[in-house]
This record gives C-alpha cells, structure tokens and sequence, in this order.
C-alpha cells in the first residue's frame, strides 16, 4: 500500500516555537485546515499529492529522526496513521502541531495544541484534553478570557502565549501585558512567552 499525502512542504530546520525551541527536526507540513485563521502565515491550500514511499524516502536521508507534522492541520489527513506508523518503526521522535478540535493520533510522542480564539465555540464543545504544550496567538485583547477556558479544557505540562503576526508587524507590547495579565492569578497555571524565533534568526 502506497497511500498519497497533502503535502505542502517537507524540510529541514529547528524548531523555532515552544518546549523544543531549537531542536534539530524534520517538518512535514500537510495541506488543508478544518480552521480558516485570517492571520495564518501558512499557504495551506497550496499542495501536492505525494505517495508513502516518496515521503519516506525524502524524510529518512537525513541523519536526525526528530520529525515534526504540522500544517494546515495534520489531524484531517486521510490515512495519516499509515504513515506515521512507518515513521516509528524507523525509530523516529513524533511531535504534531495541531488545532486540537480533532483526536491526535496515539503515534504521536509529543503534542503542541494552539486552540484558536477565532473559534472559541468549537473548543467549548470539543477538543482534545490533553497536550505536553499550548500555544495560544494573542490576536485579541479578550485572550486572557480564551486562556483561562482553554486552561479547563486541555490539560497540559507548559502554556505559551505568542505574539500575532500580520503584515510584518508582531504586537509584541501588547502580548507582554497580557501574559502579565494572566500570570496575576492566583492559583492559576503560569504563561510563557513564545515568539517564533526561527523568523528572527531568519530560517525556514
């Protein structure tokens, strides 16, 4: 079986975001989202269909077996599972960036949700419930309020706020006095600031 993948992009480059900011990886980053972020800075919809075999081949020349899927949105991939089993059975570490509106497959060793304000509704009915990491853009001065709602839906070792991107320009100012915000409650899980470094550093 040679089932065909979405796939927008495979490369090589650190990870720029979060818990394994600068870890050496492999990123797979899948076409199509069940979200449409106004301020995404990924062409999703921008794709090619490419079989198991071709992506396995491109994936396992290199000589590190961090992989991470991202997107889009992994988790609507058909057939994802087929590929990420063979991915472990090379000895491959999986962490997934996702939504977390859908399931994540069990293949995956570690899970960055980034729950989207724009879609609040959808989180308040359902989303995963757990995470190692969430990463949430502060796109909005009502964030504090998404946050703390997220915070009783997933469980999840680290939080991150970051800051919102669009058109060149990051509200870094804002999001700091928001993460004080949330951080002045009592009894509350800590936030951490996370930018998108590999931007800065000037990488993929």
């Amino acid at each position: 079986m040679n089932p065909s993948y979405r796939i927008v992009e495979i490369f090589r480059s650190l990870q720029g975001e979060g818990w394994n900011t600068g870890m050496d990886a492999i990123f797979i980053r899948f076409g199509k989202c069940n979200l449409a972020c106004h301020w995404c800075d990924t062409d999703y919809h921008r794709y090619g269909m490419r079989g198991l075999d071709d992506i396995l081949s491109e994936v396992l020349a290199h000589d590190t077996r961090n992989i991470i899927i991202t997107g889009g949105e992994p988790t609507i991939q058909p057939k994802l599972e087929v590929l990420l089993d063979e991915l472990k059975r090379a000895g491959c570490y999986l962490a997934i960036e996702t939504n977390a509106l859908k399931a994540v497959p069990p293949q995956i060793d570690y899970i960055a949700a980034s729950p989207k304000r724009l879609y609040r509704e959808a989180y308040a009915k359902r989303c995963i419930e757990r995470a190692d990491e969430v990463r949430i853009v502060a796109d909005d001065d009502s964030i504090p309020e998404f946050c703390a709602e997220i915070e009783g839906r997933i469980r999840a070792e680290r939080y991150y706020l970051s800051p919102c991107e669009q058109n060149g320009q990051m509200n870094l100012l804002p999001t700091l006095r928001l993460l004080g915000e949330l951080n002045e409650r009592p009894g509350k899980p800590h936030w951490q600031l996370s930018i998108q470094t590999h931007k800065l550093a000037g990488i993929e």
